[in-house]
């Protein structure tokens, strides 16, 4: 794959841009007084054909609602702004009817996903589009992954996890779509699995696919990423290339950025003081400010924008 960063891609056509994207969500409380949780804050990301970009935060963070706001599968409660951008086009619900499943496909996080009453091969070859071809190129797309041509045969409960996993990887594979949402794919494998699927979903985007792929995993987005959008509290705090993440994370913009880095048991364990902000806390001034070590009184009232900073793309005022 190509490897991409900030530079060479400018004149390239995104495949998909997220422009500013919010998401609130209404709650009542005191004697039904009606009020918002906003979930994700000015949400920003970019990612291009053949490019894998991670997005790292922690659990509860808000990540799988950003797949779910894309794909165009949010409750009806929900209420979005921002834009959302598909090679260069506005990204309606109308559209996103029409492109989900088909130019633009989700790995889910649950092997659950799969249809427990239809056999794996069934379900692989209903989203290949050729009639005459559905179970060789099904079949072709087992072989690649390393599942047995018996597997086909078989239903989801007959698989272990990490054959199931590798069936959605498979659809994924055999379908047209050009951006993939790969949402949390690796909590709970074995080492042996965890490197198989990151190395199967790698693949993927060698055939010019762009690759959401959502994690609080960030040795699995250092392993297959070529960006990492590092997401905190439903706001995008850094955009760094992978390149980045090394050393003492003097290459880091942000200093939430630099604490995950330093987190590692490889980086001295350091940890991080303070806790994650609640989901219904109202957030006027810098989102990581309550845990920043170079916060100031300014960080407390004052929202810092995203800038271009050394080749990558940060929301700190002192960066």
């Amino acid at each position: 794959m190509n490897k991409k960063s900030f530079s060479n891609t400018k004149n390239q056509i995104p495949l998909l841009e997220v422009k500013n994207l919010s998401l609130l969500f209404p709650q009542y409380k005191e004697g039904l007084k009606e009020s918002y949780i906003q979930v994700i804050r000015d949400f920003e990301l970019t990612i291009y054909p053949g490019e894998i970009v991670a997005v790292v935060g922690s659990s509860g963070s808000g990540k799988s609602l950003l797949a779910d706001s894309i794909l165009g599968i949010l409750p009806d409660n929900a209420e979005i702004m921002g834009r959302l951008l598909f090679n260069g086009e506005h990204l309606s619900t109308k559209r996103q009817q029409q492109l989900r499943g088909k130019s633009i496909s989700l790995i889910p996080q649950s092997v659950k996903a799969l249809d427990p009453l239809m056999k794996t091969s069934k379900q692989v070859q209903s989203v290949i589009p050729d009639k005459k071809a559905k179970k060789r190129i099904q079949e072709e797309a087992f072989i690649k992954l390393g599942l047995p041509p018996e597997t086909g045969d078989k239903y989801p409960h007959e698989l272990s996890g990490g054959m199931a996993r590798r069936v959605l990887i498979a659809t994924a594979m055999v379908s047209e779509s050009e951006l993939i949402i790969a949402d949390e794919p690796t909590p709970g494998l074995d080492e042996l699995t965890w490197e198989e699927t990151l190395t199967n979903i790698k693949q993927l985007s060698k055939s010019n696919r762009g690759i959401m792929f959502i994690t609080h995993d960030i040795h699995a987005a250092l392993k297959i990423a070529d960006k990492i959008a590092v997401f905190y509290a439903g706001e995008t705090l850094e955009i760094a290339n992978k390149e980045d993440f090394s050393g003492k994370g003097e290459r880091l913009r942000h200093p939430y950025t630099k604490a995950l880095w330093l987190a590692l048991p490889e980086n001295n364990f350091k940890p991080l003081k303070g806790n994650h902000p609640e989901s219904d806390e109202v957030l006027i001034g810098c989102v990581f400010e309550k845990r920043c070590p170079i916060a100031t009184e300014f960080c407390k009232t004052n929202k810092p924008k995203s800038a271009k900073i050394n080749n990558g793309i940060t929301r700190c005022f002192y960066a």
